[in-house]
């Protein structure tokens, strides 16, 4: 036989009969092999598991943001959700038909408001359920107890910076929870809130520049107004010129 070179291996040539016998090298066949092991690999990704978790369904949207407990977290628990885990919070999340509600262990009139009130305030920059209902119910059911204004306004020097730090956060619900808390804070202590108002404004003045939230800022303004007093109205003036008070 006379042995002869091609591109893809070694050619012979038989003498006696003159037909070619073409031999494809080991090399060529390993490359053959891993190009098809790509090939499958690559049908593997575009299965319609992988398919569903690179695109989500539009069903996906419609699931809120809830703690997985099995599931591995990416990161350490707020402090919040750690207190919450081990039992700090004296009230759970009951699930209705209709909407959800808190169940407390004891009558909420004989909690202490400190720390529990600023630890609720806490939980309001929670994204997770079910952190961002105990928290904000929690901290709306508590305001309406009896006895609340005595016990919340010793505490404003501790809660008002915990308030400020859910109204400059980036998460829109976030705000809009820190927003309505203020607002109850407001009808509970009244004129005690007049001098911490304004750390406070200078957040919500900046806001108030996206119209979405131009008509709940409004409308948190003119309660602060209202149950503030007349003290309230020249503090509000002063970080918003543009507020147009409810008296006019």
């Amino acid at each position: 036989m006379q042995k002869s070179e091609y591109p893809g291996g070694v050619q012979f040539r038989n003498r006696a009969t003159g037909n070619y016998d073409q031999r494809t090298s080991s090399s060529t066949q390993i490359k053959h092999r891993t190009a098809v092991q790509r090939s499958k690999s690559s049908s593997l990704t575009s299965s319609p598991e992988a398919a569903r978790k690179a695109h989500p369904r539009p069903s996906d949207k419609l699931n809120p943001k809830t703690i997985n407990p099995f599931g591995e977290q990416s990161r350490a628990p707020s402090a919040f959700a750690a207190i919450y885990s081990k039992g700090g919070i004296p009230c759970r999340l009951v699930h209705g038909s209709v909407k959800h509600r808190l169940q407390w262990e004891c009558p909420p009139e004989i909690l202490p408001f400190d720390p529990l009130l600023i630890t609720l305030a806490e939980g309001l920059r929670e994204t997770k359920h079910p952190y961002t209902f105990v928290s904000k119910e929690g901290f709306r059911e508590l305001l309406l107890v009896q006895g609340a204004p005595e016990k919340t306004v010793p505490l404003l020097p501790r809660l008002i910076p915990v308030l400020k730090a859910a109204l400059v956060h980036s998460d829109d619900e976030v705000f809009e929870r820190g927003l309505d808390a203020l607002v109850q804070l407001s009808v509970v202590v009244g004129p005690s809130l007049n001098a911490h108002l304004k750390l406070l404004l200078t957040s919500l003045s900046k806001r108030l520049m996206d119209k979405k939230f131009k008509e709940p800022i409004t409308s948190a303004l003119q309660k602060l107004e209202q149950h503030g007093g007349s003290g309230s109205l020249n503090i509000i003036k002063s970080k918003i010129p543009t507020y147009c008070s409810i008296s006019c």
